[in-house]
């Protein structure tokens, strides 16, 4: 699977060249819109400027589409579509497909044992899951009968073989992105490699094979832990997000909840790729240095092999109107913080250009809240708004760093303060417009590279209408100063609105921050990550786990952001040490 690391580097890369690229004298592309009998969808656009095709599709599936027990599955299968096919990834298609049995019989017999174990956790008899002092013999048996069953498996992979093929042939960028509306797969490849990638995609579509399914579970659970409960406000930002939502699934996050990663079962697995990666589900994407008349035909050949599946269901539960104002109070290892979400719009909707321009009023260097609170009153280190416009509702937020000193309550009276102008004094034009330029600006830049143009069809593809592309620069100017302050009256209101306020945590002085040399090395805001991740790594009693999670770690590092470089080479050293700690016990 791509690393996230990587998915993170390329996506600030094709920011910066949409930011930095001169604007496009013209903004309207012309895309042929063309349906297979199957279903499958295709959106073209020729573009003969390199001899390079941006390649990629969308599945019309996110964490919106989950339910209670499989929350998770989406991302889940982001990673399992890299795993391979019948011929690619493997050196014995029948030994594998044999192990993938055989596990699967191992880890029916450990759910029933997970049962056991939940039963306990209820009755009070045992603190958590993930104690390792919680599972029973029979559980401990079966875990080692499973380990034997990978170690198997990995002897017969052949381990990012995909990757490897398109590498060779000139592609670059393979990669993947979940969120909760999509699940997008893309790439730039050479113009004459087009009818490899469509082998190799259709395939992937026709002939999957869900293999390390299990330990890839494990995977996706450390990712989680990486990203979600080893951050300091990781665990935060998904209690608020799920406090703001009271009814939509967008409540829950799109790595899932801890209890449900361990639990999805190879048969949920193939019945959620039979109904969401039907082709009737999925629109495929070319940009780049092609013929229209000729690519149909090959796209037919190796996608129309494809059956058309039964229509996914529908997301059907509405948020309702929130009827008062809701209030989420935590201590983290982090500077006190004032958090603001309203309720929005989907991305479709005739206002969320408003709600668009009318954050870009509020933010930037420039932008009305930096004046007031950080230039003006001196009460905040920084300040912005934003809005997220996703395909079944919205977001439109604030969020505010409070200066050392200041109270989070002034600070959040202040934030207010500069809202209600909003809604009582029309934004003057020359202020409006110069949002408006700027809008205009980045959109017309977003047209002037390939690759951005194909991710922007798949985007908007999957989150309401591709069309947007084109449209989205005539719904700027479109807004008027009346629009601003409507919007503002009609979407920022007590009773919409969620708060946090995140105060700083009081030092442990027992905990390993105070007193880790190592530790008190980082850059302050890698400490908490640390400290947490050492203390998991401590309680690791499992030598051969550490190894692969340090060979990992050693095959990814030329990939590590600079920012994160220090921390990820404190966890290298310190796994190095735990893994000799372990291996001197065993010997004794």
């Amino acid at each position: 699977m791509m690393l996230n690391s990587r998915r993170l580097a390329l996506s600030l890369s094709l920011l910066a060249f949409a930011a930095l690229a001169p604007a496009a004298e013209k903004p309207r592309i012309e895309v042929e819109e063309w349906t297979m009998s199957n279903g499958m969808k295709w959106l073209l656009y020729e573009r003969h400027d390199a001899p390079t095709i941006a390649t990629g599709w969308v599945a019309h599936v996110g964490s919106a589409n989950e339910r209670p027990g499989i929350t998770g599955i989406s991302h889940f299968f982001e990673h399992m579509m890299f795993k391979g096919t019948n011929v690619i990834g493997t050196k014995d298609i029948a030994l594998d497909l044999k192990l993938i049995e055989e596990q699967e019989q191992v880890r029916a017999e450990m759910r029933k044992e997970m049962s056991v174990m939940r039963e306990k956790l209820r009755k009070g008899e045992i603190s958590s899951m993930d104690d390792p002092n919680a599972k029973t013999a029979r559980y401990k048996e079966l875990d080692a009968k499973f380990d034997e069953l990978v170690a198997k498996q990995r002897d017969n992979i052949i381990k990012d073989q995909m990757d490897q093929i398109y590498t060779k042939n000139g592609g670059e960028f393979l990669n993947a992105t979940t969120n909760e509306d999509e699940t997008i797969y893309f790439m730039r490849l050479p113009k004459n490699k087009l009818e490899l990638w469509a082998w190799l995609e259709s395939d992937r579509l026709l002939n999957p094979v869900f293999r390390e399914f299990y330990s890839e579970r494990d995977v996706v659970f450390e990712e989680r832990r990486l990203r979600t409960d080893s951050t300091p406000l990781g665990k935060f930002d998904e209690q608020f997000n799920s406090m703001f939502w009271d009814a939509h699934p967008y409540s829950w996050p799109v790595v899932g909840w801890a209890s449900d990663l361990p639990m999805y079962t190879l048969q949920q697995a193939k019945d959620y790729f039979a109904t969401y990666y039907a082709p009737n589900n999925i629109t495929g994407v070319l940009v780049g240095d092609f013929k229209t008349a000729e690519v149909k035909p090959l796209l037919e050949k190796y996608f129309g092999r494809l059956k058309r599946g039964p229509e996914p269901p529908e997301v059907v539960t509405l948020e309702p109107k929130s009827l008062g104002e809701k209030r989420f109070y935590a201590e983290a290892e982090t500077s006190p913080t004032v958090r603001v979400w309203w309720q929005g719009v989907p991305i479709v909707h005739k206002d969320f250009a408003v709600l668009d321009l009318m954050t870009d009023i509020l933010s930037g260097r420039t932008g009305r809240l930096t004046k007031a609170l950080v230039l003006d009153q001196k009460i905040a280190n920084n300040a912005a708004a934003f809005v997220n416009g996703q395909k079944y509702g919205g977001i439109v937020g604030a969020e505010v760093t409070v200066k050392d000193g200041q109270e989070p309550a002034r600070v959040e009276a202040a934030l207010y303060e500069v809202l209600d102008k909003l809604k009582t004094e029309l934004v003057p034009d020359q202020e409006l417009q110069k949002v408006k330029n700027q809008a205009k600006a980045n959109a017309y830049r977003r047209l002037s590279n390939g690759t951005f143009i194909m991710f922007q069809l798949l985007d908007g593809d999957g989150r309401g209408d591709w069309r947007m592309i084109n449209t989205a620069s005539e719904a700027v100017d479109a807004v008027t100063a009346a629009d601003i302050q409507r919007a503002a009256k009609q979407y920022l209101t007590k009773e919409t609105r969620a708060v946090g306020i995140f105060t700083r945590k009081a030092a442990d002085a027992s905990g390993a921050s105070a007193e880790d040399p190592d530790i008190l090395a980082l850059p302050e805001p890698a400490r908490p990550m640390a400290k947490q991740a050492l203390g998991r790594l401590k309680a690791e009693k499992d030598a051969a786990k550490i190894r692969e999670q340090l060979e990992q770690m050693r095959a990814q590092a030329s990939q590590v952001p600079p920012q994160m470089k220090p921390l990820f080479d404190l966890m290298l050293k310190k796994g190095e040490e735990r893994l000799a700690e372990l291996e001197k016990e065993g010997k004794k």
